[in-house]
């Protein structure tokens, strides 16, 4: 639940007109993405002596997802059970030292924990159990596209307190690239006092690098009127290095540099710039059955404010349901060392959201 206080001020502007387009845009995606489905006579074989014939969906957070005609909903696969795949699909690939890969790929006959990858460049070897991302692509470029939306409601009796949150993402994947744009927004409507919202948004790029490495750019958005803030423009640009990159667990940290423009609603209508330094880390973990738990803290030492640092704290805990249906539960924090005079320091939201997503 978003945190309320019963002060009064003016009615602060939040861009919801993005929101709109955003999600228009975001259903269309999904509903055209899932037309181009097609049918693959994929082969796998598990390390039980288990069979499945089907179309392999991804291989994402260490589970492998493949689709049949004989089953209700796509089966799910620990990839460290596989023992052989035969497929003819072209495929994307991500191993665990960074490498990235487009190609056909097929497990050797005598050694099947050795995949031979057959792409423009040439030839290679990888072991089976290094790869830690799979997505086929085929020729329309919307095939590289991922897809989510959730919503969630909340509804107290006593205060009459209403509450509605909706969140929203979308990404495309390359051999050596990347991007993604995301948003949430909540609104809080309740009886005798006044109402309240929050957006926050991003949209940015990542550049693949060796060993592991990556470079980035990314713009992000706040309206938050617990905080009086009409709106806040963070853009920054990082380099970063993943830690730890399995089939179990995803740790990143980032290092780099962002400009700060920020438009309050207090009694003076304060603007604010700065030059900040940019610091996080970004965990994933996703060997834990039907469950996935991501979390990430980013901190904003200014620059050219004395004494000033900014944080941001998010987790989610997922839980995967069939055809694709999840909850997430999840709890947000910001946090400003130097608000305005009458804003709070920190504002934090607790959300439980049920959503779909197409990978």
């Amino acid at each position: 639940m978003h945190r309320q206080n019963n002060r009064s001020h003016h009615k602060t502007y939040i861009p919801h007109r993005g929101l709109s387009g955003f999600l228009w845009v975001l259903t269309f995606l999904i509903c055209f993405i899932q037309g181009y489905s097609q049918t693959q006579n994929d082969t796998i074989f598990l390390k039980n002596q288990d069979r499945i014939i089907g179309e392999i969906k991804s291989l994402v957070n260490g589970v492998l997802k493949v689709e049949t005609d004989y089953g209700k909903k796509d089966f799910e696969i620990t990839w460290l059970d596989v023992a052989v795949i035969r497929s003819t699909q072209y495929y994307l690939l991500t191993l665990e030292d960074g490498g990235r890969y487009n190609g056909t790929m097929r497990t050797r006959e005598r050694d099947s924990s050795v995949v031979t990858l057959y792409t423009f460049e040439g030839t290679h070897t990888i072991d089976l159990e290094k790869i830690v991302y799979l997505h086929p692509i085929e020729s329309q470029v919307i095939s590289r596209f991922d897809a989510s939306i959730s919503v969630g409601f909340n509804f107290t009796k006593s205060n009459n307190l209403q509450q509605f949150s909706i969140k929203g993402r979308l990404a495309y994947s390359a051999r050596i690239w990347a991007a993604s744009a995301s948003i949430n927004t909540i609104s809080n409507t309740q009886e005798g006092v006044e109402s309240t919202a929050r957006t926050d948004a991003d949209i940015g790029a990542m550049y693949f690098l060796k060993k592991d490495w990556f470079v980035g750019l990314n713009a992000d958005f706040l309206a938050n009127e617990e905080q009086q803030l009409d709106l806040r423009t963070a853009l920054k640009g990082y380099i970063g290095k993943y830690l730890i990159h399995s089939n179990r667990i995803y740790l990143a940290c980032v290092g780099g540099i962002g400009w700060n423009n920020e438009n309050f609603s207090d009694a003076e209508n304060t603007n604010r710039n700065s030059l900040e330094a940019v610091l996080g880390s970004q965990f994933n973990a996703f060997d834990l059955g039907d469950f996935k738990v991501y979390a990430s803290l980013f901190a904003y030492p200014s620059l050219t404010e004395s004494n000033r640092i900014r944080a941001d704290f998010k987790t989610d805990l997922k839980y995967d349901l069939p055809k694709d249906f999840f909850i997430t539960l999840g709890y947000t924090l910001n946090f400003d060392s130097q608000p305005v005079e009458t804003a709070a320091r920190e504002d934090y939201i607790f959300q439980a959201t049920f959503g779909w997503e197409l990978d």
